[in-house]
């Protein structure tokens, strides 16, 4: 069979116990080389990557989207609000105090606000979709995942 039809195997939550990184090489690469290689669409196009890479993990209860963010660097994901089709959430951690404080990029949230829209869509078994909303004033990250049921 081609490695391009092969069925992807998930990948377990415990191999990221096998990653050590201090993060600046992916800073970099998140908002200087990615930016350079998507171009205009890199917004859409991070969005999309983070709903793919949500798809690799299975994930079983929101305390696996919780250990997710905290494990890939992302920050402190917690739940503040929830709705019969909403739910809200907020970002919070040094990291993102320093990234939205950052002079040398604009930080942006579009990667993880896809994948907890695909995350959700798993947990949910219905299509999510999510929109970030950044108050750098008190350095938070605020994500609405707005389902269809």
């Amino acid at each position: 069979m081609s490695p391009l039809i092969q069925k992807q195997e998930l990948i377990q939550l415990s191999q990221l116990e096998e990653l050590h990184t201090t993060g600046a090489g992916y800073d970099i690469l998140r908002y200087i080389g990615l930016p350079e290689i998507l171009g205009a669409e890199s917004h859409t196009l991070l969005y999309f990557m983070g709903r793919n890479l949500a798809r690799k993990f299975q994930i079983e209860q929101l305390e696996d989207i919780y250990y997710l963010f905290e494990k890939f660097g992302w920050g402190k994901l917690e739940l503040v609000k929830e709705k019969k089709r909403e739910m809200t959430f907020h970002l919070l951690a040094d990291a993102v105090v320093r990234r939205l404080s950052s002079t040398s990029f604009q930080a942006e949230f579009r990667m993880e606000a896809g994948f907890l829209a695909e995350a959700l869509h798993q947990l949910k078994d219905t299509e999510c979709e999510c929109i970030e909303e950044i108050n750098k004033k008190i350095h938070q990250v605020e994500f609405s995942v707005v389902s269809a049921k």
